[in-house]
């Protein structure tokens, strides 16, 4: 058992959380939920000993290993796919390197009566214990399970990992972590940048494999499938729920329709009790009176009520210029990468105000079709058309990392806006959650979800008819996915989508372009259609 006991948070004179107290037993599937900037990332990297807390500590068992995957990693590129993977058994190798040692000495040696020999062999059997307890794995068929359940193919593993995306890296980092079989997984946002066969694997193995998890992840079906219990962390405190996500919603609203009653019974009450000491405080006859409820406001403890419920908010994209009736057609497409045919005869239609959604596995050929359309790369056959006033906002899976960090939230917006949009920058950064002192934080210091916002805003600035998205729900909470899924569907400019969230995707993409064999298919229905006609449940299983 893992226990968190009474860790309080401070940055610069703001508390994050304070006197926060939780067990983390054997099997616990955790989901730690809360809006962002909340603390959840920042719990998370305590309960890992990559940061210390103002007060209070984390107690474990001494022998216990607690794995951690960050958001972000900045990783050594020193080694191929397979070796650096391997590096997961590296303590494994080490101690039998350590025993090999030690008994060649105990060989050589001739002090049998010293203490140094004596310690020589209490050490050798302490490491053999350990070691001989181990039950016996065949090292590299494990690495090779692990590394081709998320998603590398063999001819990867001899890859360098500096010829790999960030995203492919962490799926590294994740491989080293699951085959350390710790005592607790710590996972933060761990589906971003995964597809959906890879996410499928990484749930069973969870499931089934893993003991203690505690993810952070905006993924609902994933969080639902995996977790049994949920931590939210609001307004410096924690909630702790013996319940999947979904049942954890429920209790949820009860629990905040309990605080709403409590909250406006108390205030009711203090404004009678208020109004009798304004009434009475300079009659004699009522001087104890008075004292006495003077002193029971004082004493009072305020009821509060969870988080500003920003269900009302509605966000607005500016009006689109209008363009002509076909702003992309894509015509016999082809594009190859080497030997390697990412699709040929690829055809696609897009008429305005259309929004499309683009599904299938991770390097089918969703990004470089985008690509193409962007004009970042060169098709090796057929043409990609842009329509005639085709204005295009692309919102790229690393548009967050792309903010200048050494800017604040409201220099980031101040410098692009223009115009009459510059008097209302305050309520934009409101509407997206940015308040009060927010809005003077650098960049740098802001959460994962929080740069994907403030990515957001800056496109919402441009006079555009043609969105582009890729990913745009990584890093994302749910609430603020449900504000930014709303405003989507008031947009009215044409829409393309990339995403293996079916939850974003449902309501919103009026057709698919399916990714899949070297070519693209065209659905005319909705996700919901596109998934019965494919006798599926979830786009989990386009690949499967």
């Amino acid at each position: 058992m893992i226990t968190v006991n009474d860790i309080s948070v401070q940055f610069g004179g703001t508390t994050l959380f304070s006197d926060v107290s939780f067990a983390i037993n054997e099997n616990d599937k955790i989901a730690l939920m809360g809006k962002n900037g909340a603390g959840k990332s920042t719990l998370l990297k305590i309960i890992a000993g990559a940061s210390k807390p103002s007060t209070g500590s984390i107690s474990a068992p001494k022998e216990a290993v607690i794995a951690y995957l960050p958001q972000h990693l900045l990783t050594k590129d020193d080694a191929t796919v397979f070796d650096e993977t391997s590096k997961a058994f590296a303590g494994i190798f080490k101690m039998k390197a350590e025993i090999d040692e030690l008994n060649e000495q105990l060989t050589i040696r001739t002090d049998y009566e010293s203490d140094d020999y004596m310690k020589l062999i209490e050490r050798v059997s302490e490491l053999s214990e350990k070691f001989y307890s181990i039950e016996e794995v065949n090292y590299e068929a494990e690495v090779e399970k692990v590394l081709k359940g998320l998603g590398f193919e063999r001819e990867d593993f001899t890859r360098p990992t500096s010829e790999f995306s960030g995203g492919w890296r962490m799926r590294i980092e994740l491989a080293k972590i699951l085959l350390q079989k710790p005592d607790l997984i710590l996972l933060d946002e761990p589906t971003n940048h995964m597809d959906i066969e890879s996410i499928q694997w990484l749930e069973d193995f969870l499931i089934n494999s893993a003991k203690a998890v505690m993810v952070i992840s905006h993924d609902r079906a994933f969080v639902d499938n995996i977790t049994n219990r949920t931590i939210e962390v609001t307004m410096g405190r924690i909630y702790d729920y013996k319940a999947k996500y979904s049942h954890y919603l429920e209790l949820r609203k009860d629990r905040r329709a309990h605080q709403q009653k409590a909250y406006e019974e108390q205030q009711k009450m203090i404004a009678e009790t208020t109004e009798f000491i304004e009434r009475f405080k300079g009659t004699y006859s009522k001087t104890l009176q008075v004292q006495s409820r003077v002193k029971m406001l004082e004493k009072l403890e305020l009821v509060e009520v969870d988080e500003v419920d920003t269900s009302a908010l509605r966000l607005r994209f500016p009006p689109s210029p209008r363009s002509g009736q076909y702003p992309v057609v894509v015509n016999e497409m082809a594009k190859s990468y080497g030997d390697h045919v990412v699709f040929k005869d690829a055809n696609m239609v897009i008429e305005r105000g259309q929004k499309v959604a683009l599904v299938g596995k991770n390097g089918e050929g969703k990004s470089t079709m985008i690509k193409a359309i962007m004009k970042e790369i060169q098709p090796d056959g057929g043409k990609v058309e842009i329509g005639h006033n085709a204005m295009i906002g692309y919102f790229a899976q690393n548009q967050a990392s792309l903010l200048d960090e050494n800017m604040t939230v409201f220099e980031t917006i101040d410098t692009i806006a223009v115009g009459d949009i510059r008097t209302q920058i305050k309520n934009l950064l409101g509407a997206f959650m940015f308040s009060g002192d927010d809005t003077t934080k650098k960049v740098k210091v802001l959460s994962g979800g929080e740069k994907t916002r403030l990515a957001m805003i800056k496109l919402l600035l441009e006079p555009v008819n043609v969105l582009i998205l890729d990913e745009p729900t990584n890093h994302l909470d749910m609430k603020t996915k449900d504000i930014i899924k709303d405003a989507l569907k008031d947009f009215d400019g044409t829409l393309i989508l990339v995403s293996h969230d079916r939850d974003f995707l449902d309501g919103l993409a009026e057709k698919v372009f399916e990714f899949g064999h070297k070519r693209v298919k065209e659905h005319f229905e909705d996700i919901k259609g596109f998934l019965a006609h494919k006798k599926m449940e979830s786009l989990r299983e386009i690949e499967k």
